[in-house]
């Protein structure tokens, strides 16, 4: 029990951060029909994904379809394979960032998620449910 001025420590065994799980984005066959495609978050617009499809490499990467820069649509972006590794550059201010770590040479970081295919079935691992077409308010 705390008295009166008595400093209370915050709790350090409540998670700080929204917590991650895999989320359905869609089937195989349609994410894979367009080099990148949005993918709509639950959680509003700041919050979509894009899912980039490497067809060279058939592997499917997800970011914050968000430019960290100033919020320009990655999806948009061109996408190019540079040096071995696959960028995607905002149309915005062409900023490159790589699909696999979200970094940038301009020294921003883009959040990039876990993707796994089962049964035809692509997921997400992030906080937030996401849909191929914008959710209902």
């Amino acid at each position: 029990m705390s008295g009166a001025g008595e400093h209370v420590a915050p709790r350090t065994d409540e998670p700080t951060a929204v917590e991650e799980a895999w989320q359905l984005a869609g089937p195989r066959a349609e994410l894979e029909k367009t080099p990148c495609r949005r993918l709509f978050s639950s959680s509003g617009p700041e919050r979509d994904v894009a899912i980039i499809h490497d067809a060279a490499r058939d592997a499917l990467h997800a970011m914050d379809a968000c430019c960290p820069h100033q919020g320009g649509p990655l999806n948009e972006g061109d996408i190019e394979d540079i040096g071995g590794d696959l960028k995607i550059t905002c149309p915005w201010h062409y900023y490159q960032f790589d699909v696999k770590t979200g970094k940038s040479d301009t020294g921003l970081q883009q959040r990039v998620y876990e993707v796994k295919v089962e049964d035809g079935l692509v997921f997400v691992k992030c906080p937030t449910k996401l849909s191929l077409t914008p959710f209902k308010k």
